[in-house]
């Protein structure tokens, strides 16, 4: 969208800047919600190879959360980081296991990130990312090639910032990341989890994609989408 003025419901352009708003938001968490619930049979298997067989269920129970949590928000004028604490709050209260806490920070991180801004740059949103990926680093000591979550998102985060760098929009910066998260998830494949329930398993969680990194990429892909969606 080009001229002067911030179309409602997702993002715009103002001053020859890319602008998101609480509409991006919501369509995000929406598409996360049914790319989540589309895979929830595949991410439960990946579980059942190497932890409690529950993520698929946990994740798509979680996602439903806190997609009514959004809709019970009906203020149009609450400012995405108050999105993203009620879907982090959610995620927390539902999901179960290790990923509830870890999203759950994720979302509260970004959400610490973006503040009370009633719309936010692709730097911003980068920001928001970046602070997920603290957080979750932050409460699961976990870095990358440990076979997790990071695996997924650290490179998805790495991805975006080198397209905004490189002069690219968020549009492109969402693409890159989801790209990277996804391959990112491929390669936690020929991994030894040295972190959660998969560790216990030692060189057994070999030969496995890890169903958290599976899910970030889902929820990465989710970004991509809302972004072409809401940007073009």
């Amino acid at each position: 969208m080009s001229g002067s003025a911030l179309r409602r419901g997702g993002a715009g352009t103002t001053e020859g800047l890319t602008v998101l708003d609480a509409g991006f938001i919501r369509s995000w968490i929406r598409i996360a919600a049914e790319g989540v619930g589309a895979a929830r049979d595949h991410l439960t298997q990946l579980d059942a190879a190497i932890g409690d067989a529950d993520h698929g269920v946990n994740m798509d129970r979680g996602m439903q959360a806190a997609l009514a949590a959004l809709e019970g928000q009906p203020d149009e004028e609450a400012p995405p980081g108050r999105l993203l604490e009620l879907v982090g709050n959610a995620i927390v209260l539902k999901v179960g296991g290790a990923a509830g806490p870890l999203y759950g920070t994720a979302f509260r991180s970004g959400a610490e990130a973006l503040g009370d801004a009633p719309v936010f740059s692709g730097e911003a949103l980068l920001a928001a990312l970046r602070a997920g990926l603290e957080g979750i680093q932050r409460l699961g000591a976990a870095v990358e090639g440990d076979k997790t979550i990071v695996d997924a998102w650290l490179p998805a985060v790495e991805a975006f910032e080198r397209e905004l760098r490189s002069g690219g929009d968020a549009v492109a910066a969402a693409a890159r990341a989801a790209v990277a998260a996804e391959e990112g998830a491929r390669e936690t494949i020929p991994m030894e989890a040295r972190k959660g329930r998969a560790s216990y398993l030692g060189p057994r969680s070999i030969g496995h994609q890890d169903p958290g990194a599976t899910s970030t990429a889902i929820l990465f892909e989710a970004l991509a989408r809302a972004a072409r969606s809401t940007l073009a």
